[in-house]
């Protein structure tokens, strides 16, 4: 009778625990209000070699590779993403190296071949959670790809970004790069709510864990995932509560 009573009791409070972490598991999700997107590798496809290849052959800017990164950009084009340096200073550090007769607009043709398209899966989740959730950007991004991004976004979806996203944040204007602790605490600032509160997507390992550590949820959308399935398990908790 004593071992039954026992057994029984532990399953009691075994499912008195479960049952409280459902709970708060449940509180958590409501938490989440705040989708943050980053634009490229995200919301945008790229293609690095693609454009390398075309600064070459367009520009013959043959040491372009040095500079440009998927992620973090080097030299004068991470000045430029860092807003330390103008959208025309750029083109003329460009102009400098490529082959004489090189124009600004055959550089910003070279240098929008970075990105190759929108990403329709993600584009048409960040439209199917505006109607719940406040959706942002959050990007190293300089004001060259901003505009190919808008044109593109509006063009295609019929969204303009003014007015649809709560907020957008570009490393340019706030003058500071991911993955610094800073760009994510004057994020969590000017959204005015708690860290837990906010879901952040980037194709950036290193970016993620900068988030995380600030508190705030990531998702690594690394090659091969499926963006909405993998926003949603950690919308709805799902591989916690199974």
């Amino acid at each position: 009778v004593y071992h039954f009573t026992t057994k029984a009791k532990s399953r009691q409070r075994y499912k008195k625990r479960k049952n409280y972490v459902y709970l708060y598991l449940r509180k958590r999700i409501k938490m989440i209000h705040t989708v943050i997107f980053d634009m490229g590798g995200v919301l945008v496809s790229l293609d690095r070699n693609r454009c390398i290849g075309s600064f070459r052959t367009e520009a013959g800017f043959e040491s372009i590779g040095d500079f440009l990164d998927l992620f973090h950009q080097k030299g004068f084009i991470g000045d430029l993403e860092k807003g330390d340096i103008t959208p025309d200073d750029f083109f003329n550090e460009c102009i400098k190296r490529s082959r004489p007769g090189t124009t600004k607009e055959v550089v910003r043709d070279c240098f929008n071949s970075l990105l190759t398209g929108m990403v329709d899966d993600a584009v048409k989740l960040l439209m199917e959670l505006h109607d719940n959730y406040d959706i942002c950007i959050l990007s190293n991004n300089n004001p060259i790809s901003r505009g190919w991004f808008k044109d593109h976004l509006i063009s295609e979806y019929g969204i303009g970004c003014e007015g649809y996203f709560k907020k957008e944040f570009y490393s340019y204007e706030m003058r500071i790069l991911k993955p610094s602790p800073e760009i994510y605490r004057r994020v969590i600032d000017t959204l005015g709510c708690k860290p837990e509160e906010i879901l952040f997507i980037d194709d950036s390992v290193t970016n993620a864990e900068a988030a995380r550590a600030a508190g705030i949820t990531p998702l690594w959308l690394q090659p091969g995932m499926n963006i909405s399935e993998e926003v949603h398990k950690l919308l709805n908790n799902e591989k916690t509560l199974s």
